[in-house]
């Protein structure tokens, strides 16, 4: 199993790809309860550098609500994380992962849950495909 569903967006900035990102996960439902800066928190907190990478706490409430009513533990796992990071293997490139929601599958081995988290995945694949199929200029 994937740990994350992904893309890679090549020739974009930081900025635009949050843009498009949260775009895009709107588009799908989720929206936006999170946004963690581990670039300036590690920055902030150790004196550590390191390339721009944003992590945001994706929601989508009908399928947190189903995931909450199978399993109430699952809010641990809850919300799904995207994260937004500069490529270091490629200048100029920005990569976009969204967390892979059979993980919680595997993790809670709960009745109803496999539904909850397909219908999950099928909408971050979703807002994923999304960002690598759009020609933005």
């Amino acid at each position: 199993m994937d740990l994350a569903i992904a893309t890679t967006l090549p020739d974009t900035s930081f900025d635009e790809a949050v843009t498009r990102t949260r775009e895009a996960l709107l588009e799908q439902g989720f929206g936006v309860l999170t946004e963690i800066d581990v670039t300036a928190t590690l920055k902030a907190k150790l004196g550590e550098e390191m390339e721009r990478y944003l992590i945001l706490g994706a929601c989508n409430p009908p399928l947190a609500h189903a995931a909450l009513g199978v399993d109430r533990q699952i809010g641990l796992l809850l919300p799904c994380n995207v994260v937004v990071r500069e490529d270091t293997s490629r200048e100029g490139s920005i990569i976009v992962e969204a967390m892979n929601p059979d993980l919680m599958v595997a993790v809670a081995d709960a009745p109803g849950l496999p539904e909850v988290a397909a219908k999950a995945a099928t909408k971050l694949r979703g807002a994923i495909d999304s960002l690598s199929n759009s020609v933005h200029s």
